[in-house]
This record gives structure tokens, C-alpha cells and sequence, in this order.
């Protein structure tokens, strides 16, 4: 088992976890999945994932303009290094398959889903949470290159749907 690639500093003060200067957390994966699966029982699929969507393309559009400012990354370098960060922080192992800032389209394929269980037979993966990740990404570095374009995500399938040896993601111009 290989140590954490990303740089973790410890306040000594208030014990919270950063890295590039942002906050983390550091929590049991069957506390977030728990979590997540009780909420989803609650409001749905389709209402939850929506609300993830909104959040999460407004994180990772926050994230993506942070991290294209401290380590002075433009362009598809910073959609790289957002996968390459998603891969190291235990979010599953994303690959990008395809990437045109021209055309504003991406695709991204998401093994070992910290959502995926193999074990249990129909489950439905909690993939959707990443959607609105990847439209916020791209639309954050389109806006950075003084594009107004702007994109929509979708999930074409997850891990394990169908013998899918990974789940795929699509970034496409609205």
C-alpha cells in the first residue's frame, strides 16, 4: 500500500487536514457511502442527484480556479490534474479519455468507484455525484480562457452495469 500523493498538512491548532491551502477531510469510506445512501433513500435518485450535480459543479469550478492559480496550470492541464487529484484522494481512478477545449467535450472513465460494490448483486452506483464535477471543471477552464461556452455532463453507464469495467462520463456544449 503506497502512502498518500498528495501533500497533507496538519493544523496543529485546530487538527483540520489541507493541501494547496484548502480544507479536507479525512473520514471512513463506509461513513460517506452510509451517508449518501440515506439521503439518496430519502429524496430519490433523480432529486438527490440533481442537488449533487448543482453542488458539485459549483466545488469543482472553485477547486479548478484555486488550483490553476497555485500551481499556474491553464487549459486541459487543469481538467488533468483534478482527475490526477480525484484518483489520489480515494474518489476511484478517473481517466480521460478524450478532452477538446475547442469543442468543449470530454470524456472521462471512472474505475474502482469508492461507489462500485461489487459484492452486492443490482446495487445501483452513487456515480452521479461525479457529473456535475466534470461540467464544472471544463466550464471553469472555459471561462478562464474567456470562453462564455458552457457544458452539461452525463453519465453514459456505470462500473459493473452491463460487465462495464468502468463507468463513463461525457462532457458535452449546451
Amino acid at each position: 500500500m503506497a502512502a498518500p500523493q498528495v501533500p497533507i498538512e496538519v493544523e496543529p491548532e485546530t487538527g483540520r487536514w489541507m493541501t494547496d491551502s484548502l480544507p479536507m477531510l479525512y473520514v471512513p469510506v463506509h461513513f460517506f457511502v452510509n451517508n449518501h445512501l440515506a439521503i439518496e433513500k430519502e429524496l430519490g435518485v433523480e432529486r438527490y442527484a440533481c442537488l449533487l450535480y448543482d453542488a458539485g459543479y459549483k466545488s469543482a469550478w472553485s477547486w479548478c480556479e484555486h488550483e490553476g492559480e497555485v500551481h499556474g496550470l491553464k487549459g486541459q492541464a487543469v481538467f488533468e490534474h483534478y482527475m490526477n487529484r480525484l484518483s489520489q484522494r480515494g474518489w476511484g481512478q478517473f481517466e480521460i479519455l478524450d478532452f477538446d477545449l475547442d469543442a468543449a467535450t470530454a470524456s472521462v472513465a471512472v474505475r474502482h468507484s469508492v461507489f462500485h460494490r461489487p459484492d452486492e448483486a443490482g446495487h445501483r452506483t452513487g456515480d452521479y455525484m461525479f457529473t456535475g464535477w466534470f461540467a464544472g471543471a471544463m466550464d471553469q477552464i472555459l471561462s478562464a480562457s474567456g470562453r462564455a461556452a458552457r457544458t452539461r455532463a452525463e453519465q453514459l453507464f456505470h462500473e459493473g452495469q452491463t460487465d462495464a469495467p468502468y463507468g463513463l462520463f461525457r462532457v458535452l456544449p449546451v
